[in-house]
């Protein structure tokens, strides 16, 4: 493909696809055609940089219809956003859901990861070779290809079948009056950012062309009712082969996807805090959740203030559930300081983690209590537009969220006039595409505004120079919806569980060799051994071997140490962490040599090549796993004693956690379990 603007033209499909999001091209200068008043001025400069945040969606629009991104159509669209193609075409091709090279309508995603490989996802994709083909090849009109996780891990293995296709009508506007959206108008889908940006907080938000996706994953649910044709996204799991395989030729008619509460083997506790809704309320009702205190806590919000918000959170001793732990109210606070006018909101609902699938399970289950929490993190930051940025992968969570803040824009809960407060809020939605280093804080921004999703070196930090360069706070999903607690009962109260430095409850992501996966609502300071037993242990006739905290870039302890306080500072003094949540058991059926392999193959996939100790030390590590994956003892020391010098050169030199954490499973592995001897 030629890195510079070409006489490559776009299909009549493509084409259609970029100006139903874009509008129509206004001029010469930007996709249309020549005229005389062309010849006499150019167009660019500061409208056309606020126009290079369109590029991601541009990009998922032409992929969402066609299946994948010609050079006529990355051309085209670059013209009319203004992007160099070169800038353009590495975008495009830093996203695993999309291809620059032709492909089927049709492509199947069947994860490989963790848990997946744990439950049998060799067997999976065996049966698959049998059917559709090696990976990559495409056969019938479906090409199939190992994926990162799902976020499915409860229901492992697991697999995602994307249809192209045309879309159906789009959702409700981001204006505040409901009113149907307007995509074919450049105008009023752009300019009203670039006032949000100079900090009129009056301004009405843009209406985006996103376009809604029929999915056939639905337990009820605004908005999910499966379509005969057209574009289509189908989750299958637990996954056969022959499932999969009939998923994949027809997406449309696949087997409905289970209710979110069944990922809760708790739903319906009244003891439960973050999941009390879940299997409870009807996700597609405002109503239904507001007559379950929903909006209570935006109320008191109000009557605290700002200032009394941030004091409640940081006294209640919240901090970040993504797996750094950093005081939740301390970012508030330094974000809300900032002189700058203009502040944003940012929630991280890109969970990549390979195991964890909490925030999913929240946002199908509870998507109004995210809306709400934002629309309190918005006010307490002084921020009048948020962002969602959410995983590619997860369809269902992105319908009940478009539904959620489509409701909740119409009945005045977002708008120029929240609750008749005069604070003015709105939330947009942005899809990732498939990127597991967009979940860090600063890859989110370059993703967003339509850059290659690499971190940024710190300092500046998000709260001074954040998403467009304005102060900015991030938080995931769990992390604001701990919120709603705090303002709903108090910052003592809410203290009061847990331990004195890690308080409230926390979510954790139970899979592997264990009863009843999901996941599970504990206070902070409950053992491991105690959550193990709750999701009902070992299969019968297995033994648990290991048990891997944190995912992929946590660390592994032995069943003689289950007796570990589930806390940021006790697993910490344990020599493992919590991070995000995940615990993955695994019985003596796994073999931990492959385990360990995959970890370090998801890294060098993974690692955005930005920094020399990430790009060369991912690839260094899984080489040497790779070496020794059948040889123990003697032979493997040699490869054991480089892992453990590229670990430390990845661990102290890496700009990003991604470098910084490759090793550690592996360590633990090697440290903890014996492997290899």
């Amino acid at each position: 493909m030629d890195l510079k603007f070409t006489d490559a033209k776009p299909t009549d499909e493509e084409r259609d696809a970029i100006d139903d999001f874009l509008g129509p091209p206004e001029s010469g200068w930007d996709g249309g055609e020549r005229t005389k008043a062309d010849l006499r001025w150019a167009r660019g400069g500061h409208e056309a940089r606020d126009r290079r945040d369109l590029l991601l969606p541009a990009l998922h629009a032409i992929n969402d219809r066609v299946g994948w991104i010609s050079e006529g159509a990355l051309d085209y669209v670059c013209r009319r956003l203004t992007v160099p193609p070169a800038e353009g075409y590495g975008v495009a091709t830093f996203y695993a859901m999309f291809s620059v090279r032709p492909r089927p309508a049709r492509v199947l995603h069947v994860c490989t990861d963790l848990a997946c490989a744990a439950a049998g996802s060799a067997a999976l994709t065996s049966g698959l070779e049998d059917r559709l083909g090696p990976a990559g090849q495409a056969r019938d009109g479906v090409v199939w290809q190992a994926s990162p996780c799902l976020g499915l891990c409860e229901r492992a293995p697991a697999a995602l079948v994307i249809q192209a296709g045309e879309t159906g009508p789009s959702p409700a506007p981001s204006g505040n009056r409901g009113a149907a959206p307007d995509p074919g108008s450049v105008r009023a889908g752009i300019q009203p950012v670039r006032r949000l940006r100079t900090g009129d907080p009056g301004a009405e938000p843009p209406p985006r062309g996103a376009s809604r996706i029929s999915i056939a994953t639905g337990s009820g649910g605004a908005g999910e009712t499966p379509a005969a044709g057209g574009h289509a996204m189908a989750v299958v799991g637990p996954a056969t082969a022959e499932a999969v395989v009939a998923a994949a030729r027809a997406p449309h008619a696949a087997p409905p996807e289970p209710a979110a509460s069944q990922a809760v083997p708790q739903a319906g506790d009244p003891a439960l805090v973050l999941l009390r809704r879940i299997g409870v309320v009807d996700p597609s009702s405002l109503d239904d959740y507001r007559a379950h205190g929903g909006y209570s806590a935006l109320r008191r919000a109000f009557a605290l203030g700002p200032a009394g918000v941030i004091r409640e959170v940081l006294d209640a001793g919240l901090v970040g559930r993504g797996g750094a732990a950093f005081p939740t109210g301390r970012k508030w606070d330094a974000t809300a300081r900032q002189p700058e006018r203009t502040h944003y909101l940012v929630c991280n609902a890109d969970e990549s983690e390979p195991g964890t699938f909490k925030d999913r399970v929240l946002m199908e289950g509870d998507p109004y209590a995210l809306v709400e929490a934002m629309t309190i993190a918005g006010y307490a930051v002084g921020a009048h537009r948020g962002f969602l940025y959410l995983r590619g992968e997860y369809p269902r969570a992105l319908h009940r969220l478009e539904h959620a803040i489509g409701q909740a824009r119409a009945r005045g809960l977002l708008g120029p006039d929240v609750l008749g407060q005069g604070y003015a809020f709105d939330i947009e939605i942005r899809r990732g595409a498939g990127a597991y280093i967009c979940g860090e804080e600063t890859a989110i921004f370059n993703s967003i505004e339509g850059r290659r999703g690499e971190p940024r070196s710190k300092p500046p930090f998000p709260v001074e120079k954040g998403l467009f360069d304005k102060p900015t706070a991030v938080n995931n999903v769990e992390t604001l919806v701990n919120v709603l607690p705090i303002l709903e009962h108090g910052a003592a109260a809410y203290a009061a569980t847990g331990t004195g430095n890690s308080t409230g409850t926390k979510l954790f992501c139970v899979s592997g060799s264990v009863r009843a996966p999901g996941i599970y609502e504990l206070p902070f300071g409950a053992t491991l051994r105690e959550l193990l037993d709750l999701a009902g242990g070992a299969p019968q006739g297995r033994t648990l071997r290991a048990v891997l905290l944190g995912g992929a870039a946590g660390g592994f302890v032995r069943p003689d140490e289950l007796d570990i306080p589930l806390t940021f500072e006790g697993t910490r003094e344990a020599g493992a962490t919590l991070g995000s949540g995940v615990i993955l058991a695994l019985d003596e059926t796994v073999e931990l040599p492959r385990i360990l392999l995959r970890i370090a193959e998801f890294f060098r996939d993974e690692s955005c090549g930005q920094c020399v100790p990430c790009r060369v030390g991912t690839v260094r590590q899984e080489e040497a796993l790779h070496r020794i994956a059948d040889r123990t003892g003697d032979a493997a020391a040699a490869d054991i004693a480089l892992l453990r010098e590229v670990g430390r050169a990845m661990r102290d030199a890496s700009i990003c956690g991604l470098g910084q954490t490759a090793w550690n499973a592996v360590e633990s592995a090697i440290d903890r379990l014996g492997a290899y001897k």
